[in-house]
């Protein structure tokens, strides 16, 4: 008995040294694809650091992210909550039906407000006066359908709904939620798939007086895609592939964005080269962008569309710029709402089509609008 205690204790020994020695020669990592974040690095060693805490401090962050084989860890943790301990999730993530989705219930009441009053401030600023056709939507996070499903707690998407139907009385409400379940959205990503809402596309073009392309074509790059939840849930789930429709209408259009070489020059719908980036869902205008124009040549008729949006509609513009010759796209998580008017011109609002389209999730953490 005291042999085996000797030897456990022997390789222990051995297990925390061979750590701790891996720990202190190997590479700091910069980036973590599975998280998706940066890494923190070796604090600045000086007197004020130390005598301030401030060196302790970071240094704990630092040996947490740098700890060697931190993503089998992370692994064997999650393994260990969902199928040892029959635990319903990992970091608020939850997977059900082979989907992912994370755990939120509570309704931040001062961040609905907070986003109410920028949409207020964008319309009285630049809408208000220069047209009357404005329209609003809510797009609902996969727990709305998911979460009743395998039996977790959600958000109330209806009371998010009603609350800015009930209060943006000068905007037309349209109503998506019926066209959405679970099954639109990637398995490990928060995203809908663009292959699965042309329905929703149709429903807010033709709110609208808009029409959208019935014959596009589908096509799916041979690329894995793995979602945010696929390093949040720390599980080793199947990743997705991400499919787009495109259509000659769609090839010819030329995109403006303004957070490159200042709007000059034109680049396409869907950026190929994103599909081998941290996050391939970029491929869709190029990801996250303050300010970006899609002009449809085939169009003539000088009908424009301008929608203040949230990375979703990335996906879903497309697919709208059949019946108009531009299509305007502000994200105010990029440019402070009074820069909007300096490019964004009282022409461009003048009778256009204006749709604010915003995703549950971002609604009730509304913080980073601007």
């Amino acid at each position: 008995m005291k042999k085996r205690y000797i030897i456990s204790s022997l390789v222990m020994i051995v297990v925390l040294f061979g750590l701790s020695l891996t720990a202190w020669f190997k590479p700091a990592d910069d980036f973590s694809e599975s998280e998706r974040r940066k890494f923190e690095q070796f604090p600045e060693l000086t007197t004020e650091t130390l005598l301030s805490g401030k060196f302790t401090s970071k240094f704990e962050d630092y040996a947490t992210d740098q700890f060697p084989f931190r993503d089998s860890w992370r692994t064997l943790k999650a393994y260990a909550k969902f199928y040892l301990f029959n635990q319903k999730d990992n970091n608020d993530v939850y997977v059900h039906d082979g989907y992912a989705s994370k755990l939120q219930t509570k309704i931040d009441d001062a961040s609905m407000e907070n986003a109410l009053n920028k949409m207020n401030y964008l319309y009285s600023t630049y809408v208000k006066g220069n047209t009357d056709k404005v329209y609003f939507s809510v797009i609902p996070d996969k727990s709305m359908t998911l979460a009743p499903e395998g039996n977790y707690p959600s958000l109330d998407y209806e009371k998010i709904g009603d609350y800015f139907k009930d209060n943006l009385d000068w905007a037309k409400y349209i109503d998506i939620y019926p066209y959405l379940d679970y099954t639109d959205y990637y398995k490990t990503d928060t995203h809908w798939r663009q292959e699965s809402i042309v329905d929703v596309a149709e429903t807010i073009a033709s709110a609208m007086g808009a029409t959208v392309e019935k014959d596009y074509e589908s096509v799916t790059p041979d690329k894995d895609f793995y979602g945010v939840y696929y390093g949040q849930s720390s599980l080793p789930l199947p990743p997705d592939k991400i499919t787009y429709l495109t259509s000659d209408t769609i090839e010819n259009c030329l995109v403006y964005n303004y957070e490159k070489n200042n709007g000059t020059v034109a680049g396409d719908v869907y950026d190929m080269e994103k599909l081998d980036s941290k996050d391939p869902y970029e491929m869709f205008l190029s990801g996250a962008c303050s300010l970006m124009r899609i002009v449809n040549p085939a169009n003539e008729s000088g009908r424009k569309l301008i929608i203040f949006r949230d990375s979703y509609t990335s996906s879903l513009a497309p697919l709208l710029v059949e019946s108009y010759s531009e299509v305007i796209l502000v994200d105010i998580r990029y440019i402070y709402s009074h820069f909007v008017g300096s490019i964004v011109t009282k022409e461009d609002f003048a009778d256009a089509d204006v749709l604010f389209l915003y995703s549950a999730m971002i609604l009730n953490d509304s913080y980073s609008f601007k």
